[in-house]
């Protein structure tokens, strides 16, 4: 592969003229796609200029060394160096990028901490044909909560199967579970939607189930009855699922509809 030229000066200037862009509302799905890819773009810049580092000087960034294997072991170093720097923030670009696009900060701590969840803890829940089975501590956690969502399910006339298995898909049933997005509690509501439902207090289980029911059963109404356009709206907001007329074409959504489907199955079942 040719090597690139790369000759910057001000590795910032490479993303100022965009400046018109305008920022608009992105879903939990997008905004994490968003930040891992400025990481990513930061990343080759930054891979790109340690290589005409390297051609500017002559030798490689782990000396001068020619034999088998001294290219592989030296492009393998400026890669995860440039990867370490991108996430390290010590261009700022992915930074930058990050909120010309979506008008807020990126917060590195955050996506490198979810990075480490979904590698060391995996769902253990398992798959059944198209019925969810979730962890036994999940369960046991959900089971304090069922009253309320008993309760809540009748007042709002929604079923307390379906109530259930979106907190199961949301937060596990934790309670105190905060996301990427800063959504909060039991059932992962917005600030604003929080706001919008009533809810003062998004970690007070009660509110928070309240706050959520109410809001998927408005959702309900809104796109007739429909569990799979419902919950996509929860999701990734009503305005997407308008804007493409069903579930978003998100991987995240599509996913989250199949995962609260199957749990919902599950308690179908039992």
């Amino acid at each position: 592969m040719e090597l690139l030229e790369l000759k910057i000066s001000n590795a910032q200037k490479q993303i100022s003229k965009p400046a018109e862009i305008k920022t608009r509302k992105f879903s939990d799905d997008e905004k994490r796609r968003l930040a891992k890819a400025s990481v990513d773009f930061e990343s080759m810049l930054t891979q790109m200029m340690l290589k005409s580092l390297t051609k500017t000087t002559e030798g490689g960034l782990l000396g001068n060394e020619k034999g088998l294997g001294a290219d592989v072991f030296s492009t393998v170093f400026e890669e995860k160096l440039a990867e370490y720097m991108s996430k390290s923030q010590s261009l700022g670009v992915a930074s930058m990028l990050y909120k010309k696009l979506t008008g807020e900060n990126l917060d590195l701590n955050k996506l490198k901490a979810e990075e480490l969840r979904r590698t060391i803890f995996p769902s253990e829940d398992k798959f059944s044909g198209e019925k969810l089975t979730p962890h036994k501590q999940a369960l046991q956690r959900l089971k304090r909560y069922e009253p309320i969502v008993k309760n809540v399910a009748e007042k709002y006339g929604v079923s307390d199967k379906l109530i259930k298995a979106i907190i199961l898909a949301e937060s596990s049933a934790k309670h105190d579970a905060v996301s990427n997005a800063n959504a909060k509690g039991l059932m992962q509501l917005m600030d604003g939607t929080a706001r919008e439902m009533g809810v003062r207090n998004p970690f007070d289980p009660r509110e928070n189930i309240e706050g959520g029911t109410k809001y998927i059963s408005k959702l309900l109404k809104d796109f007739g009855g429909q569990i799979d356009t419902a919950l996509a709206a929860y999701n990734a907001g009503p305005q997407n699922v308008k804007k493409f007329n069903g579930i978003p074409p998100f991987e995240e959504t599509q996913n989250y509809v199949k995962r609260v489907k199957a749990y919902l199955k599950f308690f179908e079942g039992e």
